[in-house]
């Protein structure tokens, strides 16, 4: 069987605890990001660093009205009451990220799929998510690809955000001043792998949100979803 989603509501509760080892605490905060410029409501989530601006990265075939939506994090700050203080800032990992559409109750999930994927085709606990080789994801809207270019030469506005921003805080929403066009961007929780988007959808069966699932909180501490 595929795998399934966990309730992330319980991700974007601020104060939610989980164990992440033996005795490392994990607090779960909201952060804020923005709001995300649709042009066309077609959503595209990947590795910025490597797909954005290559014309290669399909948006999901779940599509919702063209507009401006916000983005948020769930930010988790892990503790040890072994260890000392860091002298630093606190240990934050990116546990997820989430694009609302709509703020009505999340009744069931389905993952994110792009055109020619079909769910019934995955084994125990597969899914389908993006790669990631630069620690790094996003949103943003297919119409908006063209204005990243792609960022091999380590140039331009995300290259000057990542080297300028608190990335393990919360997302950073980058926009282009000659268009408008917006990405945003966030750590991906441990770093590289493969990560699932799921798609919420209300009674209604309406899109409310795409969730990025980091991996951060482990499954056994979050209730299952419908």
């Amino acid at each position: 069987m595929p795998m399934s989603a966990p309730d992330y509501a319980w991700h974007f509760t601020p104060g939610n605890e989980f164990e992440d080892e033996p005795g490392v605490t994990g607090t779960l905060a909201v952060v804020p990001g923005g709001e995300l410029w649709l042009p066309t409501g077609r959503v595209v989530a990947c590795d910025p660093f490597v797909e954005l601006g290559c014309g290669e990265a399909e948006p999901f075939v779940a599509e919702v009205a063209p507009g401006r939506y916000r983005v948020e994090c769930a930010v988790a700050t892990l503790t040890d009451p072994e260890e000392p203080e860091p002298d630093g800032p606190p240990h934050r990992r990116i546990a997820a990220a989430r694009l609302v559409i709509k703020d009505t109750p999340t009744e069931s999930w389905e993952i994110g799929t792009r055109a020619g994927q079909d769910p019934a085709e995955l084994g125990d606990d597969e899914f389908f998510g993006y790669p990631v080789d630069v620690a790094t994801g996003c949103f943003y809207d297919a119409a908006c690809d063209g204005t990243f270019p792609q960022s091999e030469e380590e140039e331009g506005l995300l290259w000057d955000t990542l080297y300028s921003a608190d990335w393990f805080s919360g997302p950073q929403l980058i926009t282009d001043p000659s268009t408008g066009h917006t990405v945003a961007a966030f750590m991906t929780g441990w770093g590289d792998g493969t990560y699932p988007t799921w798609v919420g959808r209300d009674a209604a069966g309406e899109v409310t949100c795409f969730v990025t699932d980091f991996f951060v909180v482990p499954a056994e501490a979050v209730p299952a979803s419908a």
